[in-house]
């Protein structure tokens, strides 16, 4: 199996938590290296932080999309609770293991097991997240113009970057603030990067 993560610490501790098993021969690599660990390591299953940028790699126009997650490699990914966003990249990304950070590591060790035998695992207490990530109310679009304004970007610039109107951006913009309930755009962004959908 294949551990990434952009962290060195977190790689290390789930490689070594994870060698401790008999059954499991564990390779491990940033995601910068990812393409490079699958290639040498090909591994059965491959685990992943949700909340790690790279997993968008995985999802559909990723790098890596269709190398990772489906029947010839497995995918268990770390989510957590609180961010059902993270749960949409990661089942997008065709996750077959859902494990809670806050589980114990007996849990992802059977979440790894069951996946490298071609079954689905979700931990239950993710099952709550899983409803909030599919009434995820922004479309697409919508969390594209909120992703370039939380840069920093202004209107106009939005605009140019999606090749829109000002005014085009400005009613997106209205829409997230209204559909999540905000006070206004940098609430709305806030909002949005809490529950992991950006």
């Amino acid at each position: 199996m294949l551990v990434l993560h952009e962290s060195h610490l977190m790689r290390s501790a789930l490689t070594s938590l994870l060698g401790a098993e008999r059954d499991f021969d564990v390779a491990s690599a940033s995601w910068n290296d990812s393409a490079q660990g699958l290639t040498s390591a090909d591994p059965r299953v491959c685990l992943a932080d949700a909340e790690c940028s790279g997993v968008d790699r995985l999802t559909p126009g990723g790098t890596l999309a269709g190398q990772v997650g489906g029947p010839e490699r497995g995918l268990v990914v770390l989510a957590h609770p609180d961010r059902p966003g993270m749960l949409r990249r990661a089942f997008a990304a065709r996750a077959q293991g859902y494990v809670s950070k806050h589980a114990l590591p007996q849990r992802l060790v059977d979440a790894i097991r069951r996946v490298s035998r071609g079954e689905r695992f979700v931990d239950e207490s993710l099952a709550f997240s899983f409803l909030e990530a599919a009434e995820m109310p922004l479309t697409p679009r919508e969390l594209s113009v909120l992703e370039i304004a939380a840069s920093g970007e202004s209107v106009a610039g939005t605009a140019a970057r999606l090749h829109l109107s000002q005014g085009t951006v400005r009613n997106y913009v209205a829409a997230a603030v209204r559909k999540t309930g905000a006070r206004n755009k940098v609430d709305a962004i806030r909002i949005a990067q809490t529950a992991g959908w950006l």
